[in-house]
């Protein structure tokens, strides 16, 4: 086939929302030279397992894989397995890649995504101190976490929640260390944020909150987890999981607008007419609340690439889905949609001691948020809820004998 386009799209970043880019930009009718750049030497893939199934069983992992390797060969997509870019000239229009060359662009994505934060604490780069972030990060610690293993989580957010749960599932002794009062404090709030401190605690967790890291003791590998009060806890591994930044060291040095991201229109466009941004790395206009928004769950990834590849295009299309992630901890499977507040009032329908239930977010009396736990096939009207901004009665909304669509 021979291309009637001359223009040539590079994607930086081969994760699921690179991968869905250039499937979007196929689908919408570009064929002119599509190249992504892919850091890791294996196919794009989508990350929840990491911390989920392929943690515990090390299987399902080919079920992940975007696209098979000829789908690339077929949509005439030039993929760069195991080259990542190191830099790009706004100016020229070029893309510096690790393997030396320096690619024209047309127009540029950056689909670069975000990595874990690390810890600036004495000890914290030696060996057996690890985050979650890749395949090769799931493989080390599904390797570590054995029953006579001695796992400290630094760090009480769905990636060291779903750790922890990982490391108890093979029989590890594990502890969690919370800076604040609860585990999920500032995403759930209080009352939500306490059922998973109890879950864990069931589980026979050592959840210890409010507690300060202090460094790391070691005898060339991590040994132990020194905190401020001076306790040491023992540790044969120890998992960093306080959160994720986004990765935006190529956009800054490009000098594109950064805030909590790389800050775009509603269309991804970026600071720079010729450069967009998509997926974890991108901030841009929520279409609901109006308000600059970033998120870095699997969902954004997978669905915002569609309505930025539109605006690669100068179709007008934007960006509305409602931020969506789910868990799965020991027994719990959860499903949570919309921006809710911790200070939000939280109206529980269902069973919260039986851990089955669903739970709304509520801000001037309106459902901001919902969160299915142990109750499924309810997302649709959650989110129907939230669209429609309308007042709720928060009798009818408790009440688990009554349809949602009338409250």
């Amino acid at each position: 086939m021979t291309s009637t386009d001359e223009r040539t799209i590079v994607v930086v970043g081969g994760g699921l929302a690179g991968a869905k880019a250039v499937e979007a930009l196929r689908e919408q009718g570009f064929d002119g030279s599509l190249v992504l750049l892919a850091a890791e030497d294996r196919l794009p893939y989508e990350r929840p397992p990491l911390s989920k199934e392929y943690l515990q069983t090390g299987e399902g992992l080919d079920d992940t894989t975007v696209h098979p390797r000829e789908w690339y060969d077929e949509q005439r997509i030039d993929l760069r397995l195991g080259q990542r870019a190191t830099g790009f000239d706004p100016a020229a229009r070029t893309v510096a890649t690790s393997a030396g060359e320096h690619l024209a662009y047309d127009v540029l994505l950056l689909a670069t995504g975000a990595q874990p934060r690390t810890l600036d604490l004495p000890g914290a780069d030696l060996d057996g101190v690890l985050t979650l972030r890749t395949v090769a990060d799931s493989d080390r610690l599904r390797a570590a976490f054995t029953e006579d293993a001695r796992v400290v989580v630094v760090g009480g957010g769905w990636i060291g929640l779903e750790t922890a749960a990982a490391a108890r599932t093979a029989g590890a002794s594990v502890t969690v260390l919370e800076s604040l009062e609860l585990p999920l404090l500032r995403v759930l709030g209080p009352r939500m944020a306490t059922m998973f401190a109890q879950l864990h605690r069931e589980h026979g967790v050592d959840l210890r909150t409010e507690t300060e890291v202090e460094g790391f003791e070691n005898d060339g590998s991590v040994t132990g987890v020194r905190l401020r009060s001076g306790e040491v806890l023992a540790a044969d591994v120890v998992v960093v999981g306080v959160g994720a930044a986004p990765d935006v060291e190529l956009a800054e040095a490009a000098g594109l607008r950064i805030d909590n991201g790389v800050v775009t229109d509603a269309h991804g466009q970026t600071s720079d007419a010729h450069v967009y941004a998509v997926g974890d790395v991108a901030q841009y206009p929520d279409a609901l609340s109006g308000k600059d928004i970033r998120v870095e769950h699997w969902a954004n990834a997978l669905n915002h690439p569609a309505a930025v590849a539109s605006g690669m295009l100068g179709k007008d299309a934007t960006y509305d889905d409602l931020p969506y992630f789910f868990t799965d901890q020991y027994d719990l499977g959860m499903e949570y949609v919309g921006l809710g507040k911790a200070s939000d009032d939280v109206v529980v329908r269902g069973d919260l001691d039986k851990r089955e239930l669903i739970a709304f977010w509520v801000r001037d009396g309106r459902v901001r948020a919902g969160m299915n736990v142990n109750v499924w096939d309810v997302v649709d009207d959650v989110k129907a809820l939230i669209r429609s901004e309308k007042p709720v009665d928060l009798q009818r909304l408790a009440d688990p004998d009554g349809p949602l669509t009338s409250v």
